[in-house]
């Protein structure tokens, strides 16, 4: 039973206290901190997550409202875990001098809980291999505010690089960079893991980096640009009616491509119904069927998702602070908060979307309900929550 738990305080119940406070111990996180201590510093911008705080000045009102009411009842704040005394320049002097890096490493720990929480969903019955979606999406920021994330001559910003494991919708790896670092780069970092899938788009195309991956002995699955040089060399019998136009052994001819991937390679044409559009794919992969490796690529969809479902619900537009710790520490904490909600979903075994859960949390932060309670008792229903342009990540 969670009697007299605030929902917040249940929530944060189901994170690894004992791998928290080494992740902080790791990097000196508390060395000479009296008060507000880097887990007053998570709760608290974890409840900003949760609740849509837009700005430190936002949370602390919230927070001080609260604590102001209750007169000399003790505050709910301290029912939300959070001991020490909360202002707004305590909390932005936090997110710019504590490690972001302690935050980084946490996150890592619950992608850990969450992908073994989640390993045992369906992807496609044929298919035994982990499939990933390897994408970056550009986070805008105000060049006058963050001058070190110079993008273009009047235009700041960073790049969340995210390597997403498309059978449990959790992202395995994330990077953050200027954004002026090209997503093609991000391939030096991850180290392959021998029989997967990475599925990328054009922007990832550099032959001599997709052979390292082949001689890793990991597949790949890539859209093809027009401008690639190849000679056919064998020309495998395909079943047109399934939108399948050709499935090609080929060999790069340019000067370049053919030294950087002197390997043959396979070359898929696609003819998409739906949206009348014709799509070429390039794989290292031979044994699977063509339509296959035609509906592994369309799952590379999901980490499109992920990054329209981060930037509309989670608090990534505003940040609490302005240097790169400040910003690397928010990303990073709205990660954490992205995969304790979806681990709580997966332990309650709550059947509802991940954006319609967040709702019902968003508003029952201060209740001291059960959580499972809130969500059978209470028949939400958000009217786009069946729309293609939702996120049903965890919607089982």
């Amino acid at each position: 039973m969670n009697s007299g738990q605030t929902v917040f305080s249940q929530l944060m119940d189901y994170l690894p206290m004992d791998k928290f406070r080494q992740c902080v111990d790791r990097y000196r996180g508390n060395y000479k901190v009296k008060k507000f201590s880097c887990w007053d510093q998570f709760l608290c911008m974890s409840f900003a997550q949760l609740t849509y705080r837009e700005s430190l000045r936002d949370i602390e009102t919230c927070l001080r409202d609260i604590e102001t009411c209750l007169r000399a009842m003790q505050p709910k704040l301290y029912h939300m875990g959070i001991k020490s005394k909360v202002s707004r320049s305590t909390l932005a002097e936090a997110n710019e001098k504590r490690d972001w890096r302690i935050y980084a490493d946490f996150a890592q720990i619950l992608i850990a809980q969450a992908r073994e929480l989640y390993k045992q969903e369906e992807f496609e019955k044929e298919l035994d291999e982990t499939v990933y979606a390897l994408d970056a999406t550009t986070i805008d920021l105000c060049l006058s505010l963050f001058p070190w994330a110079k993008f273009r001559k009047h235009k700041g910003g960073i790049k969340l690089h995210t390597l997403l494991d498309v059978q449990t919708s959790i992202p395995t790896f994330i990077e953050l960079t200027p954004a002026k670092v090209h997503e093609v780069n991000i391939l030096d970092i991850i180290i392959p893991e021998a029989g997967a899938f990475y599925v990328m788009d054009r922007a990832y195309i550099d032959f001599a980096r997709l052979y390292r991956l082949h001689l890793s002995n990991s597949f790949f699955v890539i859209r093809a640009k027009s401008n690639i040089n190849f000679k056919r060399i064998y020309s495998h019998p395909v079943d047109r009616t399934t939108g399948v136009l050709c499935d090609q052994t080929i060999s790069l001819t340019g000067f370049y491509p053919s030294r950087g991937y002197p390997d043959t390679l396979r070359r898929i044409k696609y003819h998409d119904l739906q949206r009348d559009k014709h799509l070429v794919f390039i794989t290292n992969n031979f044994r699977l069927q063509t339509l296959l490796i035609t509906k592994i690529f369309k799952e590379r969809w999901q980490i499109e998702l992920f990054f329209k479902w981060i930037k509309q619900h989670l608090r990534i537009k505003s940040f609490y602070g302005t240097n790169q710790n400040a910003v690397k520490t928010q990303i990073w904490i709205a990660v954490s908060v992205y995969l304790i909600v979806a681990i709580v979903k997966k332990r309650l075994n709550i059947n509802l979307s991940l954006y319609t859960f967040l709702q019902i949390l968003s508003i029952s932060i201060f209740e001291k309900s059960p959580i499972l309670g809130l969500t059978n008792a209470i028949n939400y229903k958000l009217k786009n929550d069946d729309s293609d342009n939702q996120l049903n990540l965890f919607n089982l």
